[in-house]
């Protein structure tokens, strides 16, 4: 069989031996090389004295049951309460906790940035579910809060994992997708040849801050870390993905000086429900194709999940997806819809973003499956924000911390993330039908709830205190942080002082 050309020939004996004849010493090493992918034992070589033998290939059988085997969530410990923002800001009630559906949202004070929040999510992680450093191979990091246009926040992590510098990985940046990514970069380096039976760590953290507007009351703050790994009670249901890319300018940060995004509000509503109409399209599309005697709808899944700049925008997509298995339906299957669906069989779906009719048709239709699928998924979001790159993984915990274990063990579960600018993926997974993985994983996530309720709430007015000297002191050095200490939780990462030349030290508060 030949395998190189050249002044390399390579051929393959009846007994199963590659024969090489090279000419010079970096020939026979890449004839080394070459020869390993052959199930063959040793190599008589026409050089004399050259006798070369070749071990037989190790190959790792593919990984079974790849997904999420373990999660961490972790979220600032102070919060502003909605209802007295909405007074604080002279707005009307209920404009935050109705019109957006929000009632607290999480803050951090200046002890606090994005390489605290990956730091105190990942060490967590590894402490709750007894991993040692060894046994991580990959470490992947999403988020957009940029502090260094070059080292990495995944450069920082490192300092927690002592004399393991085998770890692959870097950080991924769009807008709220970037922790999609680093997790499908995590999950194709477990699935690919490169995989070496170690597990792999996905971190998405960031501090959402917006001016003084109507856009301030979406802000949040958050990480979630993820352990990735074969045998998980969160299977990743292999080949079937959607993504959904395009340019646009719907939000941005284009002024490095300044934690604030540039937003066009109405476009960026568009983008986000377009990107879900293309994504879900394209999912039934990929999974009707691997299965033709299925068809993929809202039924299908026991929960959907979204990305969520706010509740409120989530509760209209999950009626957009109603809407779409409208519009994909036979004309059979839309006799069973409700008569009023017939009001728009002649709409075109691009021209329903902004159509109030169509959008309370489907709104009333879809409260049921709102209640059931979507709603007990958006209990942190509510509670604490929009995290971005985390938005979507805080939804998982949120459904795996709203029901018993033996009632999620066999659900399948659709995921939609969204990042501005525009980047978008639909996914699904699997909840393992062993009930013991999947109680472990639940009870691993108890503390949440009594966290939550942890949490100190701070006025309006010394929360924009707050936000008002991050943005004065942004980027300053050298710097010493103003925020307590005492107030963290335990176990929390702080921020020391940044020195004149921006090096950023960082100590952990004692559990």
């Amino acid at each position: 069989m030949q395998i190189f050309h050249a002044r390399l020939n390579a051929v393959e004996d009846s007994t199963g031996c590659v024969v090489c004849q090279p000419e010079q010493l970096y020939i026979r090493q890449l004839a080394l090389k070459l020869a390993s992918q052959f199930n063959n034992k040793s190599c008589q070589l026409a050089t004399p004295n050259c006798n070369i033998t070749f071990p037989p290939p190790t190959r790792m059988s593919r990984p079974a049951g790849v997904g999420i085997i373990a999660i961490e969530a972790y979220f600032p410990s102070q919060f502003v309460d909605q209802t007295e923002l909405e007074q604080f800001d002279g707005v009307s009630a209920g404009k935050y906790t109705v019109g957006l559906g929000q009632a607290r949202m999480g803050f951090c004070t200046d002890r606090e940035d994005v390489n605290s929040l990956c730091l105190t999510a990942v060490q967590r992680l590894m402490e709750r579910n007894s991993i040692g450093v060894e046994q991580i191979g990959r470490l992947e990091v999403g988020t957009e809060t940029i502090l260094d246009k070059s080292k990495s926040v995944k450069t920082v992590l490192m300092q927690l994992f002592g004399d393991n510098t085998d770890i692959e990985g870097i950080d991924t940046t769009n807008a709220c997708y970037g922790g999609t990514a680093a997790l499908f970069n995590a999950l194709s380096w477990v699935e690919s040849s490169a995989w070496d039976g170690r597990l792999a760590i996905v971190v998405a953290a960031d501090i959402a801050v917006y001016a003084t507007g109507s856009a301030r009351p979406t802000g949040g703050a958050g990480a979630m870390a993820m352990l990735v790994g074969p045998n998980a009670p969160l299977v990743i249901e292999s080949g079937l993905r959607a993504s959904y890319m395009k340019h646009a300018y719907d939000f941005y940060k284009p002024d490095l000086n300044s934690e604030y995004p540039v937003v066009d509000g109405k476009l960026s509503i568009q983008c986000y429900l377009s990107a879900l109409d293309h994504c879900y399209q394209l999912y039934c599309k990929k999974a009707h194709k691997a299965n033709p005697e299925s068809k993929v709808q809202l039924n299908t899944f026991d929960a959907f999940l979204f990305h969520s700049p706010y509740c409120k925008l989530v509760q209209k997509s999950l009626a957009r997806l109603l809407l779409n298995d409208y519009f994909l339906a036979s004309d059979e299957e839309k006799s069973k819809f409700p008569e009023a669906f017939n009001s728009i069989k002649n709409v075109k779906m691009e021209e329903t973003y902004f159509d109030r009719d169509v959008e309370r048709l489907v709104l009333d239709n879809s409260k049921q499956l709102f209640e059931e699928k979507t709603k007990p998924s958006l209990f942190l979001a509510n509670q604490i924000g929009n995290m971005y790159t985390p938005s979507l993984y805080g939804g998982l915990v949120s459904l795996l911390i709203s029901r018993e274990a033996s009632q999620l063990t066999g659900n399948r579960v659709a995921l939609f993330s969204y990042g501005s600018g525009l980047a978008s993926s639909m996914y699904s997974l699997k909840i393992s039908t062993d009930l013991a993985p999947v109680q472990k994983l639940v009870d691993s996530l108890n503390h949440v709830k009594p966290t939550l309720e942890a949490r100190r709430k701070i006025a309006p007015e010394d929360f924009a205190a707050t936000l008002d000297a991050k943005e004065k002191n942004h980027h300053k050095v050298p710097y010493v942080p103003e925020g307590s200490v005492e107030t963290l939780f335990p176990g929390t990462w702080y921020l020391v002082d940044v020195d004149d030349k921006y090096r950023r030290s960082y100590k952990r508060k004692p559990l």
